[in-house]
């Protein structure tokens, strides 16, 4: 068993407001190994992109991260100074964000704005840097890139920005890639290219991926493992065919079921009933309960942890081992 590249140990996220803390994480754990890609999936308000942030640094304030432990090739680095982590983030650990204009500065060339970050995180000379970038722009994509980069952000369309965020985000060969959202606004011809863009120059470089999206399609087709999350917490965390083909927690089962199969005749969608509750509105025992149809007594007062289910691991009390057992 190899070290894992990213370790995530009972994570904790709060935020302090005037009416007392709200706790947007809660207890999430989960690892990431060399070369794998994770999805993070779940409804909007989950926790998926503040899980995201929490690992590379980026916390809105007041935002922190109140316990837990997130290491890195076995370093710990959610207690590092500024400085320090800004160093980690750029070297080791790369970031795209779902609207690449928020993450290109409109003021300077894609070129300054590459070669800009590969000479702050590897010892390489202008001219090498600016080789490195022309080559990166011609790996992510984007024809003609000794001339295009020399031109403005703005001058790219919304798919070309995006493979500019990939090629920065890969500046400087780093082991991980936090993706938020990566395709959310790109049309559904150019997702699928920024997709599997994004899974052939990892395996190419050999980095490990953290894919946040809330698209199941994009995880069946580019994950490992996906890690279901609901109102701050993991629900379920296993292989990706086994999470899509056998969930193993009622939440995933309503997932999986909202997503139409093209080889089934069928009127209307499985919905699940009522919405996710409020992070000042978490309810008692497992969060899901007030919308389960299979909610029993204990779910209503205790908080189940992760309980091996099959090849997958989910947080519910159907897969305790006494009821497993009777069973």
């Amino acid at each position: 068993m190899t070290q894992p590249l990213l370790e995530v140990r009972n994570l904790r996220v709060e935020f302090p407001t005037r009416r007392g803390r709200l706790v947007a994480l809660d207890d999430v754990s989960f690892q990431i190994a060399p070369g794998e890609i994770l999805g993070v999936v779940g409804e909007s308000g989950a926790g998926k992109s503040l899980t995201g942030a929490a690992i590379i640094g980026l916390l809105d304030p007041p935002g922190r991260v109140a316990s837990g432990e997130i290491l890195f090739g076995g370093r710990r680095i959610d207690n590092l100074p500024y400085e320090e982590m800004r160093k980690v983030r750029g070297r080791h650990i790369g970031a795209i964000f779902q609207d690449p204009l928020t993450s290109l500065n409109p003021l300077y060339t894609v070129g300054r704005q590459l070669v800009e970050t590969i000479m702050t995180h590897l010892p390489l000379s202008h001219d090498e840097a600016r080789k490195r970038a022309i080559h990166l722009l011609q790996e992510t994509g984007i024809p003609a890139a000794e001339a295009r980069i020399d031109q403005y952000p703005h001058q790219f369309s919304g798919g070309m920005r995006q493979r500019v965020v990939i090629a920065l985000a890969l500046a400087a060969e780093p082991k991980l890639i936090v993706a938020d959202e990566p395709t959310t606004a790109l049309d559904v011809s150019i997702q699928a290219q920024i997709i599997s863009l994004l899974k052939r120059l990892c395996k190419e470089h050999g980095a490990a991926v953290m894919l946040v999206t809330h698209d199941m399609g994009v995880i069946a087709e580019t994950c490992d493992r996906v890690a279901v999350m609901y109102a701050g917490r993991i629900a379920e965390i296993g292989p990706v065919h086994d999470v899509i083909h056998a969930p193993a927690h009622p939440y995933t089962v309503g997932l999986m079921g909202s997503i139409p199969a093209m080889d089934e005749d069928r009127e209307r969608l499985l919905q699940i009933d009522g919405a996710m509750p409020r992070l000042t509105a978490i309810p008692a025992g497992c969060a899901f309960n007030p919308r389960c149809p299979r909610a029993f007594d204990r779910c209503r007062v205790e908080r189940p942890d992760l309980l091996p289910a099959g090849a997958t691991r989910a947080a519910c009390w159907l897969h305790a081992p006494e009821l497993r057992e009777a069973a």
